[in-house]
């Protein structure tokens, strides 16, 4: 979402990003384009990452337990059967917060970690298996996202200019807010012309899209200023933990596929 930082030190670590963007890529379609359990196994995988990266910022002590809850759910999801889902993560966040070490607030903050994690992983999965189009609608969710950090990165470390939230996110300018709306704006006008859909509808959806993966970026940047970390974690070089990564494509997974549900002629308009 764009950078305040020197100029001879904005694109430092573009040969790290590229490089972590190179594997994730293949592997995030990969599993999209399979669907099914294929799916279901690698966001199991993708949240039980970010539960463990959960549990070490917030200092939670049964990590694993977390890891294994979310990754639990996600298995759950191919079966079909609503209850055992609610079952599951409903029990885990029990769990999270009766074996938490503190007050009120530590015991909030650990089921609160397991739902919220669970929720970006799962996100995904129901924007796949939804009553719709469902591997068109990932895919085109997902490239739209990655077009935006790409969009908001390089102008806003091309441009820098006024900070866009300082108090939560002192490195995200406003220049690289609007090069991400812009550039999937125009993604819209692409995702239109595939689709033979409705022009203003998907330019709204790219600008949307856009919006939501910034908040969801700009919330977890809020979330490791209160946890004093720079990032999640450090398994994916140049961005940090999956957390780091994932944050923006969770928000719009979260969002898009309760949308589509919502609104049932919003993917008859969008072409799905």
């Amino acid at each position: 979402m764009g950078d305040w930082t020197p100029r001879d030190r904005r694109f430092s670590e573009l040969g790290l990003r590229l490089m972590s963007a190179a594997v994730l890529i293949p592997v995030a379609v990969g599993m999209v384009w399979a669907g099914g359990w294929w799916l279901a196994i690698g966001c199991a995988v993708f949240a039980a990452a970010m539960a463990l990266e959960w549990s070490q910022i917030s200092a939670f002590p049964h990590g694993r337990a977390m890891a294994l809850a979310s990754a639990l759910l996600c298995l759950s999801l191919p079966i079909g059967l609503l209850w055992l889902s609610v079952l599951v993560i409903v029990a885990g966040m029990v769990f999270c917060a009766a074996t938490a070490v503190g007050g009120l607030r530590v015991r909030w903050t650990a089921a609160f970690g397991l739902f919220y994690v669970t929720a970006m992983a799962a996100g995904l999965y129901l924007l796949r298996d939804g009553p719709w189009d469902g591997r068109a609608a990932a895919l085109f969710f997902m490239s739209f996202v990655w077009a935006s950090d790409a969009a908001a990165y390089f102008t806003g470390r091309g441009l820098g200019g006024p900070r866009l939230l300082p108090s939560e996110s002192p490195n995200k300018t406003w220049s690289g807010a609007l090069g991400a709306v812009t550039a999937c704006g125009l993604c819209g006008l692409a995702a239109a012309d595939i689709e033979m859909a409705s022009f203003p509808v998907w330019i709204a959806a790219g600008v949307g899209i856009s919006m939501v993966a910034q908040m969801g970026d700009l919330f977890e940047s809020g979330l490791k200023r209160r946890f004093k970390v720079k990032d999640a974690g450090t398994l994916l070089p140049g961005h940090g933990g999956v957390l780091d990564r994932v944050d923006g494509l969770g928000a719009v997974c979260i969002f898009g596929s309760l949308a589509l549900y919502a609104f049932p002629g919003l993917s008859v308009a969008l072409g799905f």
